[in-house]
């Protein structure tokens, strides 16, 4: 009885421990309500930080006025009057490199617009000010760029515009776009793919459904989850070892009768991060194959159906849409990634873009590395920008994962 006691009080004793218990339980319900406001505030003020370079005043001046070359207002400038200005007025070697790079009469009006306003016009930044700034001194810049620029344009400009996205790199940050990288990135993450959701899907399906249980597949397993922890760096230390130097003659298409490429192509760089994400991929795929019902695999079992009919007629489809979401997510990650690409050796300024698996290459987030390092203003204005087009293309993939679970996901 006095034990009974000791675990069920009973009167004052009772509202004594009730109140104890509710007095921790308010306590820890605080104390996860604060974590998530940190969670909640971080996230606002990284958002807030990239926004406010995107977005804000620009004083500039041109060093020569566009009436020095046309009497037409740029903006109606057509293809044909642009190529036989720049044509007219660039250099014979600065228009031969230019068209040697990329045919003059193939590229688009706005290619040769920006080329016209870089080249000829050229335009020179005396001071960029931040989106806080421009709403809160607004005034003070005015007078400040009266007084110490008098012959400059204030404008209140955004940097990410539909043009930033259609326009290659330039070495002006006024005239630099991500064009070239947005399509390297999506180079990057089409080969990761292809190489790394068969070979993943295949290696999770025999773990799963073939592999018996003993030490060798303990072990095995074991090193894939250690693999998906392993920093990024290690992984392009393998791609350059493996992918640029030993199977250069298949990753510079001189295979393929390619003269003009080295082992540093956007090939090798997909490769390098399919490696990367083949562990997630193996481990999502597991994943999402342990939760389709063991009583489906009895089932077909029952009427005769052999383990492969098993796995392609039940498991597999039943599993699809996990398979998906978390490659999806695991390109996510790959999608972010910079030191891989350094290592193996992505480009930080090239205006050409990728036209085959063996060309070369950048990437967004090498992109916006090069930016952030520059000293001028005017650079990091332009990576808040592609920051921004980064997290965009992020939150599509992770979008359409969620879409995929949504859509296909069945209930037991």
């Amino acid at each position: 009885m006095n034990q009974q006691k000791d675990y069920f009080p009973e009167g004052d004793a009772f509202y004594a421990s009730l109140r104890s218990r509710y007095r921790a339980a308010g306590i820890w319900q605080f104390i996860f309500l604060s974590a998530l406001l940190a969670a909640i505030i971080a996230l606002t003020a990284l958002l807030y930080n990239v926004v406010d370079g995107a977005f804000g005043y620009i004083a500039y001046e041109y060093k020569k006025s566009p009436t020095e070359f046309t009497s037409t207002p740029i903006n109606e400038l057509t293809q044909e009057e642009l190529l036989v200005i720049l044509k007219d007025n660039l250099s014979a070697g600065a228009y031969k490199k230019l068209d040697t790079e990329q045919k003059m009469e193939t590229r688009s009006q706005s290619d040769l617009l920006s080329l016209f306003m870089e080249r000829l016009v050229r335009i020179d930044t005396k001071g960029t000010w931040s989106m806080t700034e421009s709403l809160t001194r607004g005034a003070e810049i005015q007078a400040e760029v009266a007084e110490k620029y008098p012959k400059a344009t204030l404008e209140f400009r955004s940097w990410l515009t539909p043009q930033f996205l259609v326009t290659p790199m330039s070495s002006r940050a006024e005239f630099a776009g991500v064009r070239t990288a947005i399509l390297g990135s999506l180079w990057l993450v089409g080969i990761a793919i292809l190489f790394a959701l068969p070979i993943g899907t295949g290696a999770a399906i025999y773990l799963q459904e073939y592999a018996p249980k003993n030490w060798l597949t303990n072990i095995i397993q074991t090193n894939i989850n250690n693999l998906a922890g392993v920093p990024s760096i290690v992984y392009g230390m393998l791609g350059l070892a493996v992918f640029v130097r030993v199977l250069e003659t298949f990753t510079s298409g001189a295979m393929f009768g390619v003269t003009d490429s080295n082992g540093r192509t956007v090939l090798s760089a997909g490769l390098t991060m399919g490696i990367l994400v083949l562990p997630l991929i193996i481990i999502n795929a597991q994943e999402a194959i342990k939760a389709v019902p063991d009583s489906l695999r009895q089932a077909a079992y029952g009427v005769g159906a052999t383990r492969w009919q098993t796995v392609w007629h039940h498991v597999l489809p039943n599993a699809l849409p996990g398979i998906l979401t978390g490659s999806i997510l695991a390109l996510s990650r790959a999608l972010g990634e910079t030191a891989p690409l350094i290592v193996v050796g992505a480009s930080t300024f090239i205006s050409l873009d990728p036209s085959s698996p063996f060309s070369k290459f950048t990437a967004l987030p090498i992109q916006i590395y090069q930016w952030t390092t520059r000293a001028q203003s005017e650079f990091h204005a332009i990576a808040a920008g592609a920051i921004i087009v980064l997290l965009a293309l992020l939150l599509t993939l992770n979008a359409t994962a969620i879409m995929l679970r949504n859509r296909f996901q069945k209930r037991w």
